[in-house]
């Protein structure tokens, strides 16, 4: 069967059959492990699983609701999941009462305004927005307010947490809105690509420095990294790309290329993401009162974040969309 000869709604159902399939089988599997007897240490590992798991559904769920939405109802849910993120962020950074005018601008201006520039496919501006004119702005609003204590430290944070948080995941809606000639109404598994591909790679990359346990490449941040575990998550992002080309406008090479790329950047967002948690004293993003959960929105969207700019704006610079 060509897979790419089927309509927009069979490739559709057929995707979330194999998704929400492969959920629902690890789901069963993990639950009749729950009713074994188990160590300590397994024990602890079987509920840290458990909670990846729950994410992942609810990963799913969204992905789902954002594609029967359509294009407002995607940039609508990525901009509440923005501005979530931007909190948890925030929240766990040293800020000052000079700081409250640009966090107000950063989550009531910028946030808004970056994702109505994604959802009317202005992608041009989208591209500088941020990277020009806000953090040129944000600097300028905190001086205003007269307090030059940790100047340069407090404004780096504020403008790293809305390059991350709100340029990055905005880059997500953005590709469901990309236009390819003969791939109309397609636009969401380009998303579905990429989160593949990202999940993959850190997964792989994980288990392998694990396996093969080698020098930490960086050992101070997190010595479950290792670039043999990071090269080989690479070249299974990229076998997992080439065979989910017919999802997508790629041939299977150009596939293998984009997969082995966002892979690869997804993994490396999420170490400095380590590192931002390292330097924060924190193991992981929220905590249990928070209102994303005990493990923590950033958790999970650090690659997405690191790895959806760098494959948009790399789609569109090949295919010149």
């Amino acid at each position: 069967m060509n897979l790419r000869s089927l309509s927009v709604g069979e490739q559709v159902a057929l995707l979330f059959v194999i998704v929400f399939g492969a959920l629902l089988a690890a789901t069963v599997a993990w639950t009749l492990l729950s009713l074994r007897d188990m160590a300590d240490d397994s024990k602890a590992r079987h509920e840290r699983f458990g909670r990846d798991l729950r994410a992942v559904w609810v990963g799913a769920v969204l992905f789902w609701l954002s594609w029967m939405s359509g294009a407002v109802g995607a940039v609508l849910l990525f901009g509440i999941v923005s501005f979530l993120a931007l909190r948890e962020f925030i929240t766990l950074m040293h800020t000052r009462r000079g700081d409250h005018r640009g966090l107000i601008i950063a989550f009531f201006v910028v946030l808004p305004l970056q994702f109505v520039i994604a959802g009317g496919r202005w992608f041009d501006l989208l591209t500088v927005f941020i990277p020009v004119y806000v953090f040129l702005a944000i600097p300028v609003i905190s001086a205003l307010a007269g307090d030059p204590q940790r100047f340069l430290e407090r404004n780096a944070k504020i403008q790293w947490g809305i390059m991350v948080c709100v340029y990055g995941l905005s880059h997500a809606p953005a590709l469901l809105l990309l236009e390819f000639h003969g791939y109309d109404g397609r636009g969401a598994f380009l998303l579905f690509f990429l989160v593949v591909v990202c999940a993959c790679a850190q997964i792989v990359q994980e288990g392998m420095s694990r396996r093969f346990r080698g020098i930490p490449a960086a050992r101070h941040i997190d010595r479950s990294f290792s670039a043999r575990g990071w090269f080989i998550g690479v070249a299974v992002a990229g076998v997992v790309g080439a065979a989910l080309y017919w999802i997508s406008p790629f041939k299977p090479f150009q596939a293998f290329v984009l997969g082995a790329i966002a892979g690869g950047a997804g993994t490396l967002g999420e170490l400095v993401m380590r590192a931002l948690k390292r330097d924060a004293g924190v193991a992981s993003w929220g905590n249990a009162s928070a209102l994303t959960g005990a493990v923590g929105l950033l958790d999970r969207i650090a690659p997405l974040a690191f790895a959806a700019p760098i494959f948009f704006h790399l789609t569109r610079w090949y295919f010149r969309v």
